[in-house]
């Protein structure tokens, strides 16, 4: 285990902000590496940098994982979409940073998730025995287990032990409707069961990194928006006060990600739109695994529907082009809602329809455009250095974003000509990883927290810490007080949308905001007031 080389606290509370923001401000020499963006790669990039040694400031715009980051499926992928892409590389790569999180970086953030593709007989199936004969034509049995026996041999080389994701397997008719009791039944003959890595959640994720970061001395500073961006530093809009500070920096890495071509204009992205669909559990059974359900005429796409927490199914994902102005919260089209609304329902019993969505998200990915054309789909990443040292990342995905952040911090480091040690990000685990878990707290909180869940409760001030925030909305009172007071959280939004999921579901954000106010304002006046 790699431990902090200085005495920082992990917390990124009020203290800890005005720390942090006033250093930006006093702070005279320049700064080894300033990061430009508050998502997966850009606090990856904060880590890595500062666990090398190096001085560094992160600075975002609004709130850490507000972009792309806290939109994905949360997966963490083996990369067995990649092979049959033939893209080894990422597939390969895909499988070793699967690894290096479900057993070291994040292990209490990162569990298996049954993968389950069911198999019918042809001529079988409510639908008819064309759909039937279409999805058995479109994966076929034999593929489908070829597949995962390939994605195995991944899991086998990164050393991945079959304890944290099991082998894959033929499983009964019994077994399919054990783990996805919404199924189709007849004619249902059985199916494949694989194992992937899966996210409690991605904004999670990233304020785990974010607060490691702090741990080893990197300043993260929300609300600061940069301007004037080049490779020697910024010009930086505190959106609290409206003051312009200029940030002076040995070198600059741009993690903006779809936001990154306004940051440094010699790059074009073109950014691809995923839709995901907020199902109550109930409405599906209560699944414990991924229903895995083909795309019509697609080889190596599915739509999924994944146990989540709060109670909650996601199904996804789309994969649209969505060119022209970045939204600030990119919005599902009725195209997208339906198409997946369709595909999932060739495999249940009982079709879904937009009644029983509850609530949709959807994130763009970012993808980079070279010569007039997407960059492979596959997510490879890229990394730049402008004329003026600038250092731009971008294009990648979730799973991958520690050897995005080590690509880009080893550019920078050759530009500038800085004195660093090299990566570790691969042996630090996150706050939270390790310590333990008191079984005798909601299973709920330790999922998100890990190591640190007695924390959570022991350090609360406000009564009733275990009390839920509101009726039938398993995050605690203690939850919300720790996001402000060690997370970085300074308003509502912050805590009902990164912090924890409940603004997924608008009827839940509606019930749960008066109390998470009322916290947020008892909290803040006793650690400003």
């Amino acid at each position: 285990m790699t431990t902090p080389p200085h005495p920082f606290s992990a917390d990124l509370g009020p203290e800890r902000s005005r720390r942090d923001r006033a250093s930006l401000q006093s702070r005279r020499r320049p700064w080894d590496v300033l990061v430009v963006g508050g998502g997966v790669t850009g606090v990856g990039v904060a880590l890595d940098a500062a666990s090398r040694g190096l001085t560094v400031a992160l600075v975002e715009a609004e709130d850490l994982a507000f972009g792309t980051s806290r939109w994905s499926s949360k997966l963490v992928h083996g990369g067995l979409r990649y092979l049959a892409s033939g893209n080894i590389r990422i597939a390969w790569e895909s499988a070793v940073e699967r690894h290096n999180l479900m057993t070291t970086i994040a292990p209490h953030l990162v569990s298996p998730v049954a993968q389950v593709v069911p198999s019918y007989s042809a001529g079988h199936g409510t639908a008819g025995p064309g759909m039937r004969g279409r999805v058995d034509a479109a994966i076929g049995s034999a593929l489908v287990g070829t597949g995962f026996a390939v994605g195995d041999l991944l899991r086998r080389g990164a050393r991945t032990p079959a304890d944290v994701l099991a082998h894959p397997a033929r499983i009964s008719a019994s077994e399919v409707i054990a783990a996805c009791p919404a199924v189709e039944t007849e004619g249902l003959r059985g199916g494949w069961r694989s194992y992937d890595g899966q996210l409690v959640d991605d904004a999670r994720l990233v304020v785990a990194i974010a607060r490691t970061a702090a741990a080893h001395g990197a300043a993260i500073c929300t609300r600061m928006r940069a301007t004037e961006v080049t490779g020697q530093g910024a010009t930086v809009i505190d959106g609290t006060t409206g003051d312009h500070l200029d940030i002076r920096a040995r070198t600059v890495i741009n993690a903006t990600g779809v936001w990154a071509g306004t940051v440094d204009d010699s790059i074009t992205v073109r950014p691809s739109r995923g839709t995901h669909l907020v199902f109550d559990a109930a409405t599906l059974g209560y699944p414990t695994g991924a229903l895995t359900v083909p795309i019509p005429g697609a080889r190596n796409r599915f739509v999924f529907a994944l146990p989540e927490q709060l109670g909650r199914v996601y199904a996804g994902l789309t994969d649209v082009d969505a060119p022209g102005p970045v939204p600030a919260v990119p919005q599902a089209s009725d195209d997208e809602i339906d198409s997946i609304i369709a595909t999932l329902n060739t495999a249940l019993a009982r079709p879904v329809s937009r009644d029983d969505v509850i609530g949709t998200f959807a994130g763009l990915r970012p993808l980079l455009q070279a010569d007039g054309e997407t960059a492979d789909l596959s997510r490879e990443h890229s990394v730049t250095v402008g004329d003026d040292g600038l250092v731009t990342v971008v294009g990648g995905k979730l799973t991958t974003y520690r050897t995005m952040a080590a690509d880009a911090v080893d550019a920078a480091v050759a530009r500038a000509r800085l004195d660093a040690h090299p990566c570790v990000t691969d042996s630090i685990p996150l706050v939270g990883a390790h310590g333990t878990r008191n079984r005798r707290l909601p299973a709920s909180l330790i999922a998100r927290f890990g190591g640190e869940s007695d924390r959570v409760v022991q350090g609360a001030t406000i009564s009733a810490p275990l009390g839920p925030i509101a009726p039938g909305i398993d995050v605690t009172r203690a939850e919300v007080e720790f996001a402000i007071t060690a997370e970085g959280a300074v308003d509502a939004d912050d805590i009902l949308h990164r912090r924890t999921r409940i603004g997924l579901v608008a009827a839940d954000a509606d019930r749960a905001r008066p109390a998470v106010t009322h916290l947020l304002d008892q909290v803040l006046a006793a650690h400003i007031g």
